[in-house]
């Protein structure tokens, strides 16, 4: 299995759903519409292809300089364990530079993986929930 990266290619919002129902991740995957926007207003966008199938993906929003909201990161069930997750964080921190933090929300469920990839819990942190 040879893994290749890409940064800033959009895979089709289909794509982008399949692999996020299959790695459990919790985003609105029913509104075809929310997925599409949520992608087109992003602007730092990496991904993980095995050959022509999408196994990995982050979507950050920043400004590449001081700030970046690294919003989700999902890995096919069959590939997870494999690396792929802590690369698309590293190449995800590599391109907006050492001099921005980087942050992201974790789902109850990957509290205990972030610090294994070297990164630290914030206590600081403050949110207006969503509706839906």
């Amino acid at each position: 299995m040879e893994i290749t990266y890409r940064f800033n290619i959009i895979p089709s919002t289909e794509v982008i759903i399949a692999l996020y129902d299959n790695a459990g991740l919790n985003r609105p995957t029913a509104d075809f519409d929310r997925i599409a926007k949520m992608y087109a207003n992003s602007n730092l966008i990496v991904t993980a292809w095995d050959k022509d199938k999408l196994v990995g993906i982050s979507r950050s929003l920043t400004d590449f300089c001081y700030c970046c909201y690294l919003s989700d990161l999902a890995v096919r069930q069959e590939y997870k364990y494999s690396g792929i997750g802590k690369k698309l964080v590293e190449l995800t921190k590599e391109k907006v530079s050492e001099n921005s933090m980087l942050l992201l929300l974790a789902a109850p469920s990957a509290i205990e993986y972030y610090p294994k990839i070297g990164m630290e819990k914030v206590e600081n942190g403050f949110i207006i929930k969503r509706v839906k």
